[in-house]
């Protein structure tokens, strides 16, 4: 009998388990299969203009959907800025009570929900049914809370205004809810548009907001492919965009609101390391993989796509690898006993062949299972590619598929190179059991998320998003909430500002208009010719040429003073129009020598201790007091004595200030509703670029170095053109306060050029841009290639006397970059 028994548990098959589809099967045809879009509290009569949505598995059309214009988005926007007085007038527990009744909905249609979602985007029912619509009701629930809270938790702070939000197809359900739930409980209204590929489950929830009796036009649903998008992203009346998709988008996004105040928030594509140390609990470590990368059929874009496992049990995980593929099961994704479902659509099954293919070609091992697959539909055996390169197409490339690419390590220090060989840098997996190990190379990989011992696990309450051309900004949890918020200041009092220019001294400046050659010397409209002798200047108590003609100031760069690469200076005059002294004209050489300087300390500068970090603060504080009497009165030739002393002290108050935050703004542990506590840390960006302020030039350029250097960050600043001679003062009080060479690079010069080269620099992780509303676009669109980070004033004018406006929280998280790292506890 044992024996009958043991052979028949080895010879079981799987037996079907279909989901029943009734229920979603008459929901479509009770709309008659067209559906139009959601705006203003009603539906729109299905067009001509519109788009069929298919089941990926069979290739079925399940409805026919309109396809937007500029005159619907145009209606939805309106609609939204409509309706955003009164939303904003609600309380916070009036906005929570809606925001908990659509998480008790969704847990009331949850069934339809997942099949519809399986029917459109191809997935596994256990998926959707399992994973996806518990965290969509979550994220509500979460989100309502944060509604309640608003007035308490974040003071100072109001909605953005009208959000236009786009979605990919990967999680239309979940990244809905990701996206509508923090816009709502912050107060702003919504014009969103879900993929084409998968548009019916939004459809869904609005008719569920609908239910509610959510108010007309604070929810807007509308449909339609990258034109619609486009639409939404150009149109003038919206105040953020949230988008989620490739890389690719992100980047015409960015381009396309460069010369806009619009906020943005990116969350883009992935190549994810998926790390196994040979102490690793193997079998484990498996699982995860499933997971990882053939969850979702691999379209996911924190998957963890690239096995770096190290080289001594390499063979050993390969081969429990391949036992265990041999198990998955593809297959019809309404059968509960299904892992693998379809892909979604025709264009992405093509794609990911190919790169399977670029693999191969390039010199990668293919192998598959030998597992039964349906006859028809988009459907992929997972594949796993060995013996990969880490400079292969497959190695580099987001695939976004069922693919596991395998390299092999032998230290934590080559696994960490690894890891962080791509230009992306979402998500993260460490497998160890030694957590020494595995927290040590959590902090050092760069990625937004790490997982320890686990995979793909997520929550409303901890944040998720991405560095470097994975995009920024964060989705869940209090740092989600500030992506959909702003100081009420900023929109109060700011927003018809624009930026004051200085009143033009008499004789000549470095301005916009200048023509300055990069190898030759800077042409100056108007400046005295030079008559080959030298002007007789006096030198004495009363001579208002404080600095005297002969003081050399030099660039800043790596601790040391450093002469110009262009050989050539700038004239540079008091507000009377005196000459007070010469400043060097930095180039794209200069920048270059700068940045390099900020990349070789800036690791080191990162993991000193925060409390070193803090004295060398204080010390600089000190040694600015010892020459206040000096500094003043150079500032004074700029500003008049009265606002000179005023910066002063401001200046030295806020060297206190980011000291004493220095170690004191600090992370924080998630609570997520599992076996887990979620580590947020607050990592410094890198090396920082800053441009300047001309209104406040001692005050703005000390406001904002101070704070990026206090978190960590090193720094490449240009200071104000029209003080540019100030530097001097400055490196010389940064040489005797222990700060190390590098932290803080001072290039001066013409700001509309050398920040158009920092902002161009790859090795440039965030640009802050405080002049006006060009400089604003410039660094903006500079930032492109690499999507650094970009913080400006948007060419508004900040009161840098006002500490509520130029000093704290704001500042700070401007300055460090959270990263969630997921730990597993008990047994």
């Amino acid at each position: 009998m044992a024996s009958s028994i043991v052979e028949k548990f080895y010879s079981m098959e799987y037996g079907p388990a279909p989901e029943d589809a009734g229920e979603v099967v008459k929901w479509l045809d009770a709309h008659k299969r067209a559906f139009g879009h959601y705006i203003d509290g009603a539906w729109t009569a299905v067009g001509k203009n519109s788009f069929e949505t298919k089941n990926p598995a069979t290739g079925e059309v399940l409805a026919k959907v309109s396809t937007a214009d500029a005159a619907d988005v145009d209606a939805a926007v309106k609609a939204a800025r409509a309706a955003l007085p009164g939303w904003q007038a609600l309380t916070g527990h009036q906005r929570a009570r809606y925001l908990y009744a659509m998480a008790r909905q969704v847990q009331k249609h949850s069934r339809k929900l997942a099949v519809l979602e399986t029917l459109d985007n191809g997935k596994s029912i256990r998926e959707s049914r399992d994973i996806d619509i518990p965290l969509v009701a979550r994220h509500f629930y979460h989100h309502a809370g944060w509604a309640q809270l608003l007035e308490e938790e974040f003071p100072g702070y109001t909605s953005v205004g009208v959000v236009g939000q786009i979605i990919p197809w990967n999680f239309p359900l979940l990244m809905f809810a990701w996206k509508v739930a923090p816009a709502l409980a912050a107060g702003n209204t919504v014009v969103i548009k879900p993929a084409e590929f998968t548009p019916l489950s939004a459809i869904l929830l609005a008719e569920i907001a609908d239910e509610i009796g959510l108010p007309a036009g604070v929810l807007n649903v509308i449909n339609g492919d990258g034109a619609t998008g486009a639409a939404i992203v150009e149109h003038k009346d919206i105040d953020k965009i949230a988008f989620t998709g490739s890389t690719e988008v992100g980047r015409i996004i960015r381009k396309a609101t460069a010369k806009t105040t619009k906020k943005l928030s990116l969350e883009l594509g992935g190549k994810s390391p998926f790390i196994v140390f040979d102490d690793a609990d193997l079998d484990s470590a498996v699982e995860g993989l499933v997971d990882g990368i053939w969850f979702n059929q691999g379209q996911v874009c924190c998957a963890g796509s690239r096995l770096l496992v190290q080289e001594r049990i390499a063979e050993k995980l390969y081969d429990k690898i391949r036992s265990r593929m041999e198990t998955l099961r593809v297959g019809s994704p309404l059968d509960k006993a299904i892992d693998i479902g379809a892909i979604v659509d025709q264009v992405q099954y093509d794609r990911i062949k190919s790169l399977i293919q670029t693999g191969v070609a390039e010199g990668a091992t293919c192998w598959q299972p030998d597992v039964t697959m349906p006859e028809k539909g988009l459907f992929l055996k997972p594949t796993l590619l060995t013996g990969v390169s880490p400079a292969s197409t497959v190695a580099q490339e987001e695939i976004f598929g069922p693919v596991l690419v395998a390299m092999t390590f032998r230290t934590p220090a080559e696994a960490v190179e690894l890891a962080n060989n791509t230009t992306y840098g979402l998500a993260a997996c460490v497998w160890s059991e030694n957590i020494n190990v595995a927290l040590d190379v959590a902090a050092q990989v760069k990625a937004g998320v790490v997982w320890v011992n686990a995979t793909n696990l997520f929550d409303a309450a901890c944040g998720f998003g991405g560095y470097r051309e994975s995009g920024y900004g964060r989705e869940g949890g209090k740092e989600g909430m500030y992506e959909y918020l702003e100081p009420r200041w900023l929109h109060d009092e700011l927003k018809a500002k624009a930026v004051v220019a200085l009143p033009e001294p008499e004789g000549p400046t470095l301005g916009d208009d200048d023509a300055v050659a990069e190898d030759g010397p800077p042409a100056f409209d108007g400046a005295p010719a030079f008559d080959g002798a030298p002007a007789q200047i006096p030198f004495g108590n009363d001579n208002k040429n404080a600095f005297g003609i002969d003081r050399t100031v030099k660039q800043y760069i790596g601790g040391k003073q450093a002469r110009p690469d262009s050989g050539y200076s700038y004239p540079v005059y008091a507000a009377d129009g005196t000459m007070v002294g010469e400043a060097p004209l930095g180039n794209r050489k200069d920048i270059r020598n700068a940045v390099e300087a900020a990349r070789n300390t800036a690791a080191k500068w990162a993991k000193t201790a925060a409390h070193g970090r803090a004295q060398i603060l204080y010390f600089i504080a000190e040694n600015l007091m010892q020459r206040r009497a000096e500094i003043v009165g150079k500032l004074a030739a700029f500003v008049g004595a009265e606002q000179a002393a005023i910066e002063f002290d401001y200046g030295i108050e806020r060297a206190f200030s980011y000291a004493a935050w220095a170690d004191k703004f600090e992370g924080s542990v998630h609570n997520p509703p599992m076996r887990m506590v979620t580590l947020a840390m607050k990592e410094a960006i890198g090396t920082v670029a800053i441009l300047c302020p001309d209104d406040a030039p001692l005050l703005g350029f000390l406001s904002l170095v101070l704070p990026a250097i206090a978190m960590g960050n090193t720094v490449v600043a240009v200071p104000s053109e029209r003080c540019a001679t100030l530097m001097g003062e400055l490196y010389q009080v940064f040489d005797t306060s222990d700060l190390p060479g590098g932290v803080v690079n001072i290039v001066a010069g013409k700001a509309s050029e050398l920040g158009k080269t920092l902002a161009e620099h790859d090795d440039i992780d965030a640009v802050w841009s405080f002049r006006d509303e060009a400089a604003s676009a410039m660094v903006k669109l500079g930032s492109i290639g690499n999507l650094k980070q970009v913080w400006t004033n948007e060419g508004r004018q900040l009161d840098w006397f006002d500490p509520a406006q130029a000093e704290g929280r704001y500042f700070l998280r401007h300055a460090t970059q959270i990263k969630n790292i997921w730990v597993p506890y008990g047994e």
